[in-house]
């Protein structure tokens, strides 16, 4: 792969440059326990990812169309008889993960830090706009970054109407994530490259297979530090 003539690097935010899933698989486990009386953990746990896909098209990615779906489908599962304690317990998960410190993975400062000496980089990332705000800022992050984008999704769409917004040829166009649904294969598919850099828990609604059309057009990293070793700095 070479990436000699890219002059633009993009991140994703969550799950890339900071700890975001995680918390999600925690709070899907909190809110099983809550509604154990209506329903099994596995059962409840589907049912969620059923609303939520529901709800997308109206909420939108972020924990704030997760709290709502989590109570709509406390409502549903107990046929509107879930009490206001249990409401209440459900918004505090929400607002508990809203509030959850800014984790860095390892090796992001060192990487920021070196590549922005040579590239212009910049964030595209998905999910609520005042919530990626909120850790951008709390990650110190900020200063590494020419741009910041929040985008209501990430397909080649998206992408391409971003890089013309910012005067950017996809071929000169780098974007490193790990999704490869979001991250990787719309901007292959727009003629930019990419780097994989898998995180431990995926989302299901972001899992997808690579077909043989992609499978020798991009480089996937085992951490963001290895990011290093393929690009020119």
């Amino acid at each position: 792969m070479n990436f000699d003539e890219i002059e633009v690097i993009g991140f994703d935010a969550d799950d890339t440059l900071w700890v975001n899933e995680t918390y999600f698989r925690e709070a899907e486990e909190e809110f099983a326990k809550l509604l154990s009386q209506y329903e099994t953990p596995n059962k409840i746990d589907q049912e969620l990812f059923k609303m939520e896909m529901e709800n997308l098209p109206l909420y939108g990615y972020g924990v704030k169309g997760f709290m709502l779906s989590m109570v709509e489908m406390a409502l549903v599962l107990s046929n509107n008889k879930v009490s206001n304690e249990t409401i209440n317990k459900i918004l505090d998960i929400g607002k508990n993960m809203i509030e959850k410190p800014v984790e860095l993975l390892d090796g992001v400062h060192e990487v920021l830090e070196t590549l922005s000496k040579k590239y212009k980089l910049i964030v595209a990332t998905k999910g609520d706009l005042l919530d990626q705000e909120r850790k951008l800022e709390r990650s110190g992050l900020l200063k590494y970054f020419h741009h910041i984008e929040v985008l209501s999704e990430k397909k080649e769409e998206n992408y391409t109407s971003l890089l013309k917004h910012l005067d950017i040829t996809p071929a000169h166009f780098l974007m490193i994530g790990n999704s490869l649904k979001s991250d990787i294969l719309p901007l292959l598919n727009i003629g930019a490259q990419a780097i994989h850099v898998p995180f431990h828990t995926t989302w299901v609604h972001e899992q997808v297979a690579t077909s043989t059309k992609h499978e020798d057009q991009f480089i996937t990293a085992s951490s963001i530090k290895d990011i290093l070793e393929y690009v020119k700095y």
